[in-house]
């Protein structure tokens, strides 16, 4: 199992509409689930700094499958106004993919 940790930037200013309009969509869910990605866990922080940590036997490859689908074409699309890079997308959206270091089970 592969584990990822992002970091991505909501504009400081909406991040109240950002919190409010993140209500995942059931298919979007579905889309994430289908392609393997599990244990999805997101963070913020009052500046609009979002982390996000995420497991799958392939995290990246299960991202671009998500990424193939219209839901995620759409959902990028919806949350695309409450990012500074103007995308949310965790493959090609501005994120920062952290380099992993240290674990305990």
């Amino acid at each position: 199992m592969q584990r990822g940790c992002l970091l991505m930037k909501v504009k400081q200013d909406r991040l109240e509409d950002y919190l409010a309009n993140h209500d995942v969509w059931p298919e979007m869910l579905q889309a994430l689930t289908d392609a393997g990605v599990r244990n999805y866990t997101l963070f913020y922080r009052p500046n609009g700094m979002v982390v996000g940590y995420l497991e799958g036997e392939d995290v990246k490859g299960a991202l671009r499958r998500v990424g193939e689908t219209d839901v995620n074409g759409r959902w990028q699309e919806f949350m695309s106004q409450f990012f500074e890079s103007g995308s949310g997308d965790l493959e090609s959206g501005g994120t920062e993919w952290l380099t992993e270091y240290f674990h305990i089970d």
